[in-house]
This record gives C-alpha cells, sequence and structure tokens, in this order.
C-alpha cells in the first residue's frame, strides 16, 4: 500500500501548521525490551504502509536504546527526511543518579539531552522535542527559554510537554509570549476509555483557549482495553516483563477487567478487535491530534490500524453503549 493511505486522517499538531497522522506509532516498553532492529523495521514500515508519518520515542526508553533502534530501522528504510514526524522525550535522563543529568529539565541538561538524542537517532533534528515531566526544581523560565533556544537551533522543530498540569502548561506559554520566544504546541498525556479526567476536564480550557495539542499515550491502557488479560498474564505480554511488576495489579484488577468485558458484545457486533473499538474511540475527541499505538510483532501493528475501519461506525448510539459500559 502506497504512502499516505486515503484511509488515514492527518490532523494538525493544536494551532501548529505540523500535520500528524491520527494514528501513530511509539516505542515505550515494546523496543529492545521485546523487539529488536529486524522487528521493529518490520512493525514501523507496517505503520508506514498504513499512513502513519508520526513516530515516537523518549531519551529513557530503554535508556536511549529505543532512540538508537528507530533511528537504524528509519536508515535502513530509506525514508526522505521529509516524509515522516519523529519525536522524542526528555528529563529522566540516563547518566544515573548524576547531578544536572537526571529528573531535571534546567538549561544544561536540555542542551546535553537533544545532543544526545539526535546522535543515538543519527538525525540534524526532530520533529517534536518533549519536556517528559514538568520540573518544580528549575525555574520554569529557564526551561521555556531553553527549550524555545533549542527550537531556535534547528535541533527541534516545535516543542512540547508531557503529564504537565494545565496550569504548567499556560504558564509556559505566557512565558513565552511575554518573552516573544517558542511556545509549546502540544502536550502527551495519558488517555484512554479507562483514564480520562486530565484530558476531558483539566485541559478543557488550555484547549479552548490556546489550542493546545495532544498525542496522548497509552490509549488501550497498557493493553488491558485489549481483553488479553481477562485470564491472568499471558506470556510474552507487557505485564509479563521484568520491570513491569508494578503494572500486574492494575493490568488483572477484577473491577477493570468487569468493565473490559462490556465492551466485548459492543467489538463483536461491530465485527473488530476491542484493541480496534478502543483506539477508534480515542479518535473521537477532537482535542486528540494523534493516538500513539505501540506494538511487539508486525501483526499487531495491522490490527490497531485496522481500528480506521471501525472510525466511521461509531455513530452516537454506539459512543454511548461504549461509554455506559466502562463508566
Amino acid at each position: 500500500m502506497p504512502f499516505p493511505n486515503p484511509a488515514m486522517e492527518y490532523r494538525r499538531l493544536g494551532r501548529s501548521g505540523l500535520k500528524v497522522s491520527v494514528l501513530s506509532f511509539g516505542s515505550w516498553v515494546t523496543f529492545d525490551n521485546q523487539l529488536g532492529v529486524d522487528t521493529a523495521l518490520e512493525c514501523m514500515e507496517a505503520a508506514h504502509e498504513h499512513g502513519c508519518n508520526f513516530f515516537d520515542n523518549a531519551e529513557a526508553y530503554a535508556g536511549g536504546k529505543s532512540e538508537e533502534i528507530m533511528g537504524e530501522v528509519i536508515a535502513r528504510l530509506g525514508w526522505p527526511r521529509w516524509s515522516y514526524v519523529v519525536t522524542t522525550k526528555v528529563f529522566w535522563g540516563i547518566h544515573g543518579d548524576v547531578p544536572n543529568m537526571r529528573n531535571t529539565l534546567n538549561r544544561k541538561y536540555l542542551m546535553h539531552a537533544i545532543d544526545g538524542s539526535l546522535e543515538r537517532f543519527g538525525l540534524d533534528f526532530v520533529d517534536v522535542l518533549y519536556c517528559h515531566r514538568s520540573d518544580p526544581d528549575t525555574p520554569l523560565e529557564e526551561t521555556v527559554w531553553a527549550m524555545s533556544d533549542i527550537v531556535s537551533s534547528g535541533k527541534a522543530l516545535y516543542w512540547g510537554t508531557s503529564e504537565w498540569s494545565a496550569d504548567e502548561i499556560v504558564a509556559a506559554i505566557q512565558i513565552a509570549e511575554r518573552h516573544h520566544l517558542h511556545k509549546p504546541v502540544t502536550e502527551q498525556s495519558q488517555y484512554n476509555l479507562l483514564e480520562r479526567k486530565r484530558v476531558e476536564r483539566e485541559y478543557a480550557r488550555l484547549v479552548a483557549d490556546h489550542g493546545y495539542g495532544n498525542t496522548i499515550w497509552s490509549p488501550l491502557a497498557s493493553g488491558v482495553l485489549t481483553g488479553k488479560y481477562r485470564d491472568g498474564i499471558p506470556e510474552g505480554s507487557r505485564g509479563a516483563l521484568g520491570g513491569y511488576e508494578w503494572l500486574r495489579d492494575r493490568l488483572t484488577a477484577s473491577e477493570t477487567i468487569a468493565k473490559v468485558e462490556n465492551l466485548r458484545p459492543i467489538a463483536e457486533e461491530l465485527g473488530c478487535t476491542m484493541a480496534q473499538l478502543s483506539l477508534a474511540w480515542c479518535t473521537l475527541n477532537p482535542a486528540v491530534s494523534s493516538v500513539i499505538t505501540g506494538a511487539s510483532r508486525v501483526e499487531q501493528v495491522h490490527d490497531n490500524f485496522g481500528a480506521l475501519a471501525v472510525i466511521p461506525l461509531l455513530t452516537p448510539e454506539v459512543v454511548e453503549r461504549i461509554e455506559a459500559a466502562v463508566r
């Protein structure tokens, strides 16, 4: 299938002019932990064939290895740089418990972090650089100036935030406007049928007043919305990975599983998977610029992007049934 896929919708990233595919592909958990370069290549190539132009990463994913894998895949595929959007996030650091290199957004860290990410990607710039969390120990004005300078340098084209409060984002926008700096244009926050409050309530005024974008993560609630955790933790799933023990109780909580199972008959009536149903639902929110999907094998990529065909089936009546199922 040639790129772009006419079935794919491309949305502006907030009020910026940058257009991103409504379904995108990210590397959290999977790259290096579950995918090597060859399988990552298969997955990214499949996503691209479905019309995906937006690929998300982060410095902290697999200690920088995720960026290396994605960069090698892009080089192998030989995609022209103008044909895709690649993003990354910085905050946690990868150099251990070193002053100025961990859990910070101070100027020194940010300048080192963007250079490190670009080296691992093998790229001259990223399209969007996110502050992976907010930093209460660094003056916000320092962070805004540094991020704006990174954009001015051409090492990133836009900048954004991830899991910041609405008040922090508005304050950053106001600082940028006051000093005629590059403003943040997008958030990256968790949003799915089971986690809705921040996006739908806290950010409502932010979106209305500033047109802030959002490239949401965990649209399947770490996989629980696929229904695969109904009978426990399957071998090879995210819940079975070492280092993700904190997820297991959440994935198998009886109340959560009961809500998810209420979605199964709706998906069966529509002739789609539960994953496709949940992904399609996320796209209905006009404040969502892109829904970041993940996969540990290429079959999951094809299944996830099959959600494009489900979106037109979500009539107001069907949406009400979906939301009542998990209410």
